[in-house]
């Protein structure tokens, strides 16, 4: 590891209370010898080791499980408001520690600074939401059809949920899921990605610290290890009410039809191939800017990653060539340096993808604008490095149609808006979508039932870069979940539909008569 990087970590390692040798589980306590394998945290930026963790093993998910079941007993005896304290604690804990977080974040997952705080700065964000929220859980009152009785709906918390995150928002999609569950009443277990595996142990370091000094009962647990064995374990287990998993598709279907098996719930956030329509009628300066970051940020790993724009034929050639003048100049390298824009990918496999899916398009008939190729950052010879890419398609081809969590950006020509929509929602994914226009009609025919087709949709904004104050989600083979903000509270609750009778008599269903 580099000495920049060698001298961060030693900072925040005494901060954040982590080892060489850490334990990844957490239940009630940290776990000192869990017995699943040990898992070695690389950083991208230079590929070196960080630190190992102990993970766990069916052995260790059992004890977690009853232990989480355990404090959810103790949880239920809380109002909503007071649940609502304890995420108010963290969250100011949060803002005390947002940049030790911030440089964990950006270390092990190759984030630039700026990026590695705005993660944190989420779960601050939505913590406060959640305190909001503690005193809204809200239900209908309804009408009912019979004389001297009452009727609403109320909503109930499920029990213990289950939160399985990606390494790409390696804390804030937890916090999204974990503090609104808690508020309605609801416990987690946790098991992060093990490719951001020191990001989840310090989060919980921090969060559980509060739990304890303020006598809370202990309604977040950590489980460290493999997919296939604790995120299998989790998914067939009846006592895990709910699953929210973030990932890939293909994961996301086995994750899907497991739950379904046992009539569980799930929140399903999977892949994103998220298309921009570039009109004649746009800003040329606003879209560039909201092309550009969409496509760039986070090494094009956001689920929200712009990867497809479909530019109209008009302004095609000036829009281009401008694209490719910022693509060239744009800065690649170590992510905590001033003026980085695009750091490193999360992993060798990752690079090896971005090249898979490069040689893919030129097969299919695509031309290489800008980048296409690997680069070495000096004194990080080790780091997953690759060119921001451009490449101009001729038609809709399966390589477009996929996920390839890196910065390619996919370009097509259309002529009308109905074949620019036709082009945007010709993939499988529906997650986020925008249209950069000043026309009135253009925008409102995007965004009606004739329009795009995802779950989230942008006017002359970027397809990356969503709220936490909206329901976050996508259609299609996306998933259909939604969480963070809105109303997606419910999906954590049960929802019961409650009559009461005040009157002196009961009158019978279908107008049955019955004495007695």
């Amino acid at each position: 590891m580099s000495m920049d990087l060698m001298k961060i970590r030693k900072e925040i390692f005494n901060e954040l209370g982590l080892n060489s040798t850490n334990s990844g589980i957490y239940a009630a306590g940290w776990i000192k010898n869990p017995s699943g394998k040990k898992v070695v945290s690389i950083s991208p930026i230079d590929g070196k080791s960080i630190a190992t963790v102990l993970t766990g093993s069916k052995q260790d998910y059992e004890m977690v499980v009853k232990k989480a079941e355990k404090a959810q007993a103790e949880w239920l005896r809380l109002t909503p408001p007071q649940r609502g304290e304890l995420i108010r604690l963290i969250g100011n804990e949060l803002r005390k520690q947002k940049s030790d977080l911030g440089k964990i974040v950006s270390i092990e997952t190759g984030k630039t600074t700026v990026e590695g705080e705005g993660e944190i700065q989420e779960m601050i964000d939505i913590a406060d939401f959640a305190v909001g929220l503690s005193r809204q859980l809200h239900g209908l009152q309804m009408a009912s059809e019979r004389f001297e009785h009452r009727m609403y709906e109320q909503y109930l918390p499920l029990g213990v949920i289950g939160v399985i995150t990606s390494f790409n928002f390696p804390s804030s999609v937890w916090s999204w899921n974990s503090f609104i569950a808690a508020v309605v009443g609801d416990v987690v277990v946790w098991k992060p990605s093990s490719k951001a595996i020191l990001t989840a142990i310090s989060v919980m370091r921090i969060v559980t610290k509060v739990i304890r000094e303020n006598h809370y009962p202990e309604i977040f647990s950590l489980l460290t290890g493999s997919g296939s064995e604790i995120g299998n374990l989790m998914s067939s287990d009846p006592r895990i009410k709910l699953i929210s998993f973030t990932g890939s598709v293909k994961s996301g279907r086995i994750v899907s039809e497991t739950v379904a098996r046992r009539f569980g719930r799930t929140i399903l956030e999977l892949g994103g191939n998220n298309g921009s329509i570039v009109t004649a009628k746009a800003n040329l300066n606003l879209s560039l800017k909201g092309v550009a970051f969409g496509a760039m940020a986070t090494a094009g790993q956001r689920c929200t990653t712009t990867r497809r724009i479909i530019v109209q034929d008009k302004i095609y050639k000036e829009f281009i060539s401008r694209l490719k003048v910022i693509y060239s100049n744009v800065k690649v390298g170590n992510p905590r340096e001033n003026g980085v824009l695009v750091g490193p990918l999360i992993d060798d496999q990752a690079v090896k993808n971005f090249d898979k899916a490069v040689e893919v398009a030129r097969k299919e008939g695509g031309k290489v604008l800008v980048g296409g190729k690997h680069t070495t950052i000096r004194g990080l010879e080790g780091g997953y490095y690759v060119q921001p890419t451009v490449i101009e398609m001729p038609r809709v081809t399966p390589v477009t149609c996929e996920e390839t969590f890196a910065p390619i950006l996919y370009v097509f020509k259309y002529d009308t808006l109905d074949e620019a929509i036709r082009i945007h929602n010709a993939v499988p994914q529906g997650l986020s979508s925008s249209i950069y226009t000043t026309d009135l009609m253009e925008e409102e025919i995007f965004l009606s039932s004739l329009g795009s087709d995802c779950g989230l949709a942008n006017v002359n904004t970027a397809t990356a870069g969503a709220e936490i104050g909206g329901a976050f989600g996508g259609e299609k083979d996306t998933g259909g979940g939604r969480e963070s903000g809105s109303d997606a509270w419910k999906s954590y609750a049960r929802r019961q539909t409650v009559t009461i009778n005040w009157g002196k008599d009961i009158p019978l269903a279908q107008g049955v008569k019955f004495d007695v």
